[in-house]
């Protein structure tokens, strides 16, 4: 449901599940999306993150908008794929893809919804790592679903102000590393880059032959280096 469906109304889910299960402060961890999420449950309970480990970060800016749905962005390096996701709104609305694909997804008529939600399904899953690898197998329930939360999403910018994500004054003293691969095409580690500039505590680490993937190995390999570089240390055995 789209109801009540806001970046904040997730925040506060969040809070009422670590409520609900009774942790006093937890670790925060995102990837992409998970890290606008993160940064902004950060952000607005401070004092019950213990640490945050974020991964391709996404600040739902114009430049991330204009990344991802213009000509200019991903779609120079993706040509074909671009231009299939392009062609399936007449040329007439291509001036607003976002707005075109919003109006197709939520028409009730399947013959409208179901290709527009293929057509952005393949766009949104391609190059997500650095090598090529197969999309997911989705049935069109799934596609249909994953496409129109996305538009309901990006239409609003995620319903952050533009920079909002880059206050990081609340959450300056709670230690963070920031995971970015260097040719991830949906995340591209300017944003990381920009949030380290604005909260030069935070750790930034760069991998260099990693994209987007949360399961490509050199990411992988710095996202368990930083949960285990925060997880307590065991005491040693003391002697009877």
């Amino acid at each position: 449901s789209l109801a009540a469906n806001t970046t904040w109304h997730l925040v506060a889910d969040m809070e009422l599940l670590r409520q609900r299960l009774g942790i006093d402060r937890w670790q925060v961890f995102g990837g992409s999306w998970g890290a606008t999420l993160a940064l902004a449950y950060a952000r607005r309970h401070p004092s019950r993150v213990t640490e945050l480990v974020l991964r391709g970060v996404y600040l739902a800016s114009a430049a991330d908008e204009a990344w991802a749905f213009t000509g200019s962005g991903a779609a120079r390096l993706f040509p074909a794929e671009w231009a299939a996701f392009r062609d399936a709104i007449a040329p007439a609305e291509r001036d607003d893809l976002l707005g075109a694909y919003h109006r197709r997804l939520f028409d009730p008529d399947p013959e409208v919804h179901l290709p527009a939600a293929r057509a952005w399904a393949a766009w949104e899953l391609a190059a997500n790592t650095l090598l090529p690898a197969p999309p997911p197998p989705l049935t069109d329930r799934e596609v249909l679903g994953f496409a129109r939360i996305e538009a309901h999403y990006f239409t609003r910018r995620c319903f952050l102000r533009e920079g909002e994500l880059l206050d990081v004054a609340a959450i300056r003293d709670v230690p963070c590393v920031i995971v970015n691969g260097r040719y991830d095409m949906k995340t591209p580690p300017d944003a990381a880059w920009e949030l380290h500039r604005a909260w030069p505590e935070a750790e930034l680490r760069i991998v260099e032959d990693a994209g987007h993937g949360g399961a490509e190995p050199g990411t992988l390999h710095e996202l368990v280096r930083a949960t285990d570089g925060y997880r307590p240390k065991a005491r040693a055995p003391q002697d009877s």
